[in-house]
């Protein structure tokens, strides 16, 4: 492990540092957790995670163990140098009780034992023991092995000494069990946990990361990437075909803020950038980011005015141009970073910018002349880049030309309802003119809008912009849901506060759907961060006995009534294969009435942003190999439908 900052190897007692007391977290988990979701609980391990991780960042340790305990417990384990044990001199208390009990109390506040840091700065460890039914910390120092247990963040006894180890060994052992009183759910997804480890093991070059699952199904995994950033790059683009074989690299410090940056360009139409600071996700991006725009745009259009590639009377290319089809990973560690907001979403210290910009430019112009034909490779993507998008804003003009909804071919395909007030209105998308038929009928047509699609939408993530929006079908979405698109997006003019995907419960209405999916995520992906898209669940089953009528929406479901009812000759059930053969009246009553229906509310966790990203292109780009690799993992999900 590289030691990138200079730390005092001293970490003792002295350097824990007190802010202020703790009981408010029990009382308000949101405000330090997010939520008490399934998302609220995985932020516990993150945060005990990251704890770990500063250690690595720190060079001190090379070795974590996240473990799902069989009794429903989470234990994190590291090598690193251990929690201070001594007697902290202004709390009077052992420094592990101080970091455990006390909020704001840590060694990341200026006291030397970090120069770098992630997760909360010092509330990490007392909000995850708030919010834990019990917790142990279990301490490997100088020979010995000190525990200690609290309930509810409460101390059960003082901290001791329960057994030896080896003189030189060292490290930290959290044991938690998350509070049923706090959360929704209290058992851990493993696959959840297993990308955020890997995420972690590629922005940290060298640590090993070990997730083991010790529940029923046994198993586990082992996340070590020496390349780091440079293999998380290549793993982005594992399911599409990058143009050149070297991941480009840079890397370097400036003004104290440590730079790493590592990019490829592949044969898509979507860039993949992402962007950390002392390993934390910056979904907006920040100063960081812009430097390295900046730096792209301006090392890429010198060299193709250097090397005739643009001619004098051809503009510059755009970032977009440049951008398009790259996979990107900036990742910077500074010792005081600046966030907008608790949840770090964007960073916004100005230095970031200059040393991002700084180094990039330097190396990324040194890389181009070393490698020519690269060069060339991308810069002529960049102008097949910059053509399309002309026509596409050709496109993007006629769109909004015919976009009003007084037009007679709009109206022609948009059945919309009589309410103006978007807070009130909902639209469905239904697959062909006979569903859009029957629920035009079924709808309440005061806050109900229907919009028929005529078969499969295009495939957004094979096509070019100018292609997409030649499409009739996306520019009557567009068009309805009145937003615009990319940066000309504005979720302000959303003409309805749902948008409600329903289509058939098959085979061909799951394709459907993800291809709508894709095609909102690609170019509207707000509409789905702001939680305003749905999917339908119709029924799958309809049963029926003398005069009484029930209706299953899984095969678990119509098990549970045929029990209920009993299985006799008089039963009948109903397969239904599409929204078609249910008549309007039972399309109502099963699938659009707000008072009964079942709606999926389509979610977004910016944690995961890569791996989202990276599903749409596995399900929907060019690549079969990593899309069969997907089924083939999946494939216990689905459920077999065989008539």
């Amino acid at each position: 492990m590289t030691n990138e900052f200079e730390v005092e190897q001293e970490y003792d007692a002295s350097q824990i540092q007190i802010l202020e007391g703790l009981e408010a977290v029990r009382k308000r988990p949101g405000m330090y957790i997010g939520s008490t979701s399934i998302r609220g609980l995985h932020h516990l391990v993150y945060e005990i995670l990251d704890n770990s991780v500063d250690e690595a960042l720190a060079g001190f340790c090379d070795t974590i163990v996240v473990t799902l305990n069989a009794d429903g417990s989470c234990s994190v384990t590291d090598n690193g140098r251990g929690i201070p044990v001594g007697i902290h001199e202004k709390a009077g208390i052992p420094a592990v009780e101080v970091v455990f009990t006390i909020l704001h109390a840590g060694g990341k506040f200026g006291g030397g034992g970090y120069k770098v840091s992630g997760g909360l700065h010092g509330v990490g460890a007392s909000v995850v023991n708030a919010l834990s039914e019990w917790l142990e910390v279990e301490i490997k120092h100088e020979g010995k092995i000190y525990k200690q247990r609290y309930e509810r963040g409460k101390v059960m006894y003082a901290l001791k000494i329960v057994g030896d180890c080896a003189e030189g060994e060292s490290g930290t052992r959290v044991t938690f069990f998350p509070d049923r009183e706090i959360f929704e759910e209290t058992v851990f997804e493993y696959d959840t946990l297993a990308d955020r480890m890997r995420e972690m093991a590629f922005l940290t070059a060298g640590l090993k990361i070990v997730l083991e699952d010790d529940r029923e199904e046994k198993k586990s995994n082992t996340y070590h990437y020496e390349g780091g950033i440079r293999e998380f790059v290549s793993y982005l683009n594992h399911s599409k075909a990058a143009l050149y074989e070297d991941v480009i690299y840079c890397n370097g410090e400036k003004n104290g803020v440590v730079v790493e940056v590592a990019m490829q360009h592949n044969d898509a139409y979507n860039e993949s950038i992402y962007s950390f600071v002392n390993n934390i996700n910056t979904p907006e991006g920040g100063m960081h980011m812009t430097g390295f725009k900046n730096a792209l745009t301006k090392v890429f259009n010198k060299y193709a005015r250097d090397n005739k590639i643009l001619k004098d009377n051809d503009t510059d290319l755009s970032g977009e141009d440049i951008r398009e089809g790259l996979a990107a990973i900036i990742s910077v560690k500074i010792s005081d970073p600046q966030f907008e907001g608790q949840t770090k979403q964007k960073l916004g210290n100005s230095e970031a910018r200059t040393a991002v910009d700084a180094v990039v430019t330097e190396q990324l112009t040194y890389f181009l002349e070393q490698n020519p034909q690269t060069a060339r490779i991308i810069c002529e993507k960049s102008v097949q880049s910059a053509r399309a998008r002309d026509a596409a804003r050709k496109a993007r003009d006629l769109v909004r030309r015919k976009g009003t909804l007084d037009s007679m071919n709009f109206m022609g395909k948009l059945w919309d309802c009589n309410s103006r007030n978007p807070a009130e209105c909902e639209i469905f998308i239904v697959e062909g003119d006979s569903a859009g038929g029957s629920a035009k009928k079924a709808r309440n047509n005061s806050t109900q809008a229907i919009l028929p699609l005529r078969g499969k939408i295009l495939n957004v993530e094979k096509a070019r912009l100018d292609k997409i929006l030649g499409n009739e079908e996306i520019k009557t979405m567009i068009s309805c849901f009145g937003t615009n698109i990319h940066e000309e997006f504005d979720i302000s003019k959303l003409r309805y506060d749902k948008i409600i995907l329903m289509t058939d419960a098959d085979v061909d209405g799951a394709h459907i759907s993800t291809l709508l999916l894709t095609f909102i995520y690609r170019f509207m992906p707000d509409l789905i961060k702001e939680g305003h898209v749905y999917l339908a669940q119709p029924p799958l089953f309809k049963v029926e006995k003398g005069k009484n009528v029930w209706y299953a929406y899984s095969d678990r479901e119509l098990e549970e009534i045929m029990q209920a009812i009993g299985r006799d000759s008089n039963n009948k059930v109903q397969r239904y294969k599409g929204l078609g053969e249910m008549d309007y009246k039972q399309l109502w009553e099963t699938t659009m009435d707000p008072e009964r229906r079942v709606l999926k509310k389509v979610l977004y966790d910016e944690e995961q942003a890569a791996e989202i990203d990276l599903t749409f292109n596995v399900l929907m780009g060019d690549n079969v190999e990593p899309r069969r690799e997907f089924i083939e993992k999946n494939a216990k999900y689905a459920t077999l439908d065989i008539q």
